[in-house]
């Protein structure tokens, strides 16, 4: 009995951990690209990473959105997948310095 009581525990609080690689389908599958482009650097809506808004800003203005992106409320998007989402944003990595590419240095 106890056993499995940790194992539902584990499990639930597993499912609450925001996964960066689930991020990045829901990211795709949602179509989030379309508008800041597969790496988040933005197009034709904002730039997302690296270094996204905080979290609870971010959440805010995916829910209720100011501009001409569509609100994705609880029932589009939920809470985890919201949040694993943000964890995808924050894995992207710093793009290089400009002049550590020798192209644009000429």
């Amino acid at each position: 009995m106890r056993l499995s009581i940790l194992l539902t525990l584990a499990s639930a609080l597993a499912a609450q951990t925001p996964s960066a690689q689930n991020g990045k389908k829901i990211f795709d599958s949602y179509g989030c690209y379309q508008c800041h482009d597969h790496d988040g650097h933005g197009g034709a809506g904002a730039r997302l990473a690296p270094n996204p808004i905080p979290f609870a800003a971010f959440s805010k203005y995916v829910r209720q959105p100011t501009d001409e992106m569509p609100p994705y409320t609880k029932k589009v998007v939920t809470d985890q997948e919201l949040a694993d989402i943000y964890a995808y944003l924050q894995s992207i990595p710093q793009p290089p310095p400009a002049r550590s590419i020798p192209i644009l240095n000429k």
